[in-house]
């Protein structure tokens, strides 16, 4: 990568975030963002947790809520924040500090190299080689596709729900007419 590191203190995943690395002292962290590259005086871990947290969970519950969800233990991928669609996949065991964990949304392809390990492609084609054979990569990102399935499946039953709580079939007429009725009366009032 030839962009240029941005210092900062924390940080909060977001919607841009791509992937978290450790640094070569592994008690910080370079983040690849979209368009930045900064680096943290954060362990990746530290980021997870931080960043669960501030949407509303512990990384502990996010990874108990994989494993009610999907039966996972070993390397469970993650919500980070279900609203907007915000999910990470570790390539080894999160207590190991070599741990590089990947937005699911941003790889836009993997394949396999000469010594088996996986580059991975970004949508805005960036690269990156990560120590972790091709079937290991494959299951991980597999299952956070899995993983965002059923969440996202839940969120749009409840929001269909809702809907029918606040509008019953057959009432979408009376609903409009409400509306005319309503803007008459502002109309003369």
């Amino acid at each position: 990568m030839s962009r240029l590191k941005k210092n900062v203190e924390d940080y909060i995943i977001n919607r841009f975030t791509m992937a978290i690395l450790p640094s070569e002292d592994r008690m910080s962290s370079v983040i690849y963002e979209l368009n930045d590259l900064l680096h943290v005086e954060q362990r990746p871990i530290d980021v997870i947790e931080q960043s669960c947290r501030y949407f509303g969970s512990s990384y502990h519950g996010r990874k108990e809520g994989t494993r009610d969800l999907m039966g996972v233990t070993h390397k469970p991928p993650i919500v980070i924040d279900p609203a907007n669609a915000i999910y990470f996949f570790p390539t080894t065991s999160s207590t190991r500090p070599q741990c590089i964990w990947l937005s699911h949304s941003y790889v836009k392809k993997h394949s396999k190299t000469a010594n088996n390990a996986t580059i991975v492609t970004f949508t805005n084609g960036e690269e990156l080689t990560v120590n972790m054979s091709i079937g290991s990569f494959e299951n991980q990102f597999y299952r956070t596709a899995q993983l965002r399935t059923i969440i996202s499946t839940r969120i749009e039953n409840e929001q269909r729900k809702m809907e029918m709580l606040l509008m019953p079939k057959g009432e979408s007429k009376f609903s409009q007419l409400y509306e005319q009725i309503i803007r008459e009366i502002q109309r003369y009032s």
